[in-house]
């Protein structure tokens, strides 16, 4: 079973910077099927709120963010290591969520229900 674990939260002011990664372990590869081949994506979850897509990354390296964060994101992954990235620049109060990467998806989808695996989350807390 896919182990995500996200790592790099924290608390910062806002206009701060913060890069969030998640780990990935258990892969189930094959000849045909590797970490490279697996559709990627970061959600959030605020207090009270519904969990909401953030950036999404597919097999070929394209991309797509939520406009909430658009120009202020890039989401990237390091296939040889495993791992996918969040950088989030400019942080607002509004960006104070649990963070969760997630696999094993529709490519480039932001909704929830699209993708199997999970991670544990990381907390992302914005003081203005």
């Amino acid at each position: 079973q896919v182990q995500l674990v996200e790592s790099g939260g924290g608390s910062v002011q806002a206009g701060g910077s913060l890069r969030l990664a998640c780990a990935a372990s258990r892969y189930p590869e094959s000849r045909y099927s590797t970490y490279s081949t697996y559709c990627l994506a970061w959600f959030r979850q605020a207090p009270g709120k519904k969990r909401e897509g953030v950036a999404a990354i597919g097999v070929d390296g394209s991309t797509d963010y939520a406009d909430s964060v658009k120009g202020r994101c890039t989401i990237s992954k390091d296939n040889a290591k495993k791992t996918l990235y969040l950088e989030i620049d400019n942080l607002k109060p509004e960006d104070t969520a649990m963070y969760y990467c997630a696999s094993s998806g529709n490519c480039l989808s932001l909704v929830d229900s699209d993708y199997r695996a999970w991670g544990q989350g990381t907390q992302v807390t914005v003081s203005a």
